[in-house]
């Protein structure tokens, strides 16, 4: 397929805003190929700062990488708009040092804003005591997995102040952590709570009851229905749109920053409906739990169970 002169800009517009760039299949969060998932672990491993663009979200641009590049394999990583190669050369380079000089992985990041909130602030106070004044430690991992306990401090730290306390983190981490913020909830089931927008979009659980709330307050939600016509002749949510194949073109034209929700049976196959929108790009993205049937129990019991 001839790479058209608009997605030509497209991926060249793209490679001129950010030094590093990572065409690769799925999302960041998501990697949908064991090749690309290698060197988003690579790239996280070093703590670089990179840019990720998912070549499923359209078969254009799927094809048109290919024939830009001039290189018939996904994912490329490009640096200063040049292209570096594919798995195997980005792992290569890892293995030697390359690739970590490449990249500016070794330089020290800016450090982040964070935040502590009042409730937080007092529970790390009441645990420091404990620590032999050693800085709270925050870590956060490419899944986006978080730790934080009192510990020594380490070569290379970004080191920043934080609701009274001396936060200290990995280069890795700071370059994840801007924005955050870190509040404490009591209670049976409470803990710390972390809030970070840098975080990839991920699907979202939604009760029966909380959907009818969001439609009773007149919320405006795109609601999908995976099944197929029997089970829809058997039962069906009013507000539900089927995912046939005029639902599936009336999903994708919508913005990708809409709130969705999928329901099937039980849960499971709307599921799959919702991580699959995440890897197009969606980032508001939620699953019926317990689907129709959950709705039929606890929602309205005029909807015929099955």
């Amino acid at each position: 397929m001839a790479l058209s002169d608009a997605l030509r800009k497209q991926i060249s517009d793209t490679l001129a805003r950010n030094r590093v760039v990572l065409f690769m299949k799925g999302p960041r969060g998501a990697p949908a190929c064991g090749f690309s998932a290698t060197v988003v672990q690579i790239l996280d491993g070093l703590g670089a700062d990179y840019e990720t663009v998912n070549v499923l979200s359209s078969p254009e641009l799927r094809d048109g990488i290919k024939e830009f590049s001039q290189w018939p394999t996904i994912p490329q990583l490009f640096v200063d708009k040049t292209l570096v190669g594919g798995c195997d050369i980005v792992r290569e380079m890892a293995g030697s040092g390359e690739l970590q000089k490449l990249v500016g992985a070794g330089d020290a990041p800016k450090a982040p804003s964070i935040t502590i909130t009042e409730g937080a602030a007092k529970a790390f106070a009441s645990a420091a005591g404990e620590s032999d004044g050693q800085p709270l430690r925050l870590q956060i991992d490419g899944q986006y997995r978080y730790e934080l306990f009192f510990g020594p401090s380490e070569p290379g730290d970004v080191v920043v102040q934080a609701g009274g306390q001396t936060v200290a983190l990995d280069r890795a981490s700071a370059r994840r952590a801007d924005g955050l913020s870190i509040d404490y909830v009591g209670g049976n089931g409470g803990g710390f709570k972390i809030t970070n927008p840098n975080e990839p979009a991920r699907v979202k659980s939604l009760s029966a009851r909380e959907l009818k709330n969001l439609l009773d307050q007149g919320e405006k939600i795109e609601l999908f229905d995976v099944r197929g016509d029997r089970e829809r002749d058997v039962a069906k949510i009013e507000a539900a749109r089927q995912l046939d194949e005029e639902g599936q073109e009336y999903l994708l034209s919508l913005p990708k920053n809409a709130r969705i929700v999928f329901h099937c049976h039980h849960g499971m196959r709307s599921r799959a409906a919702a991580e699959r929108a995440i890897l197009e790009g969606f980032t508001d993205v939620s699953n019926l739990e317990g689907g129709i049937d959950a709705w039929s129990q606890t929602v309205d019991p005029d909807v015929s169970r099955y």
